[in-house]
């Protein structure tokens, strides 16, 4: 009997994480072949504006917009983004780099890894559409 209720006490005391345990709600997905991205383009004046794809993330739907004079990208804008922290931070750097690059050829944002392959993935289809 003395070695009992120890005994009870410690088998509880390890099941405590067992029942705290919550498994993670985050979904897995596959990917699948998509048609290419289109875009759509708008001109005025000698600005060309064409805005991309949106593509859907786990974060949720990134979309870009690009204005073009003549062959240079003179101005970035999300169109859709998603409501993240990591990713409002990341927008103005991404949309930087797009500037002094010139290209979809930019780096990734650490925290934000995500939303800058959709941003790239957006921008390229921009770029296409422009070509």
């Amino acid at each position: 009997m003395n070695r009992a209720i120890p005994a009870l006490i410690l088998s509880a005391a390890a099941l405590v994480p067992v029942w705290r345990y919550a498994p993670s709600t985050a979904t897995t997905t596959t990917a699948t072949a998509e048609p290419a991205p289109s875009a759509s383009t708008s001109t005025s004046g000698d600005s060309t504006v064409v805005s991309g794809p949106t593509i859907d993330t786990e974060k949720g739907p990134v979309q870009v917009q690009a204005t073009f004079k003549g062959e240079k990208i003179t101005a970035v804008k999300m169109l859709q983004q998603p409501n993240h922290p990591q990713t409002e931070a990341a927008v103005p750097k991404l949309i930087e780099e797009t500037l002094e690059a010139q290209s979809a050829d930019i780096d990734t944002v650490s925290g934000a890894t995500i939303t800058s392959g959709a941003y790239r993935k957006s921008l390229q289809a921009v770029l296409d559409a422009k070509a």
